[in-house]
């Protein structure tokens, strides 16, 4: 069963809970959010690289420029913060 197969609401909600605890536990640890993000973007991109294509991952980042251009990123913070 491929990657993509397994991408149901509640996988999804469930690795975002884990990932949420990670940041959480790596900021008690005083570790600056740009070395958090920078290994959370890796370890995601080694991931991808393991099951899709490189034309595939192009697109999921095309994808993430395109949330940053257009404010989406930042309005999912604002929203979150209220």
């Amino acid at each position: 069963m491929s990657d993509e197969t397994n991408e149901s609401p509640a996988h999804l909600s469930h690795a975002g809970a884990v990932v949420d605890k990670a940041i959480e536990y790596m900021m008690q640890q005083n570790l600056s959010s740009l070395a958090i993000a920078s290994a959370l973007l890796g370890g995601s991109m080694a991931l991808l690289a393991r099951s899709m294509s490189d034309e595939a991952i192009i697109g999921v980042l095309n994808n993430a420029i395109g949330s940053v251009r257009s404010g989406e990123l930042r309005d999912q913070q604002d929203h979150n913060a209220d």
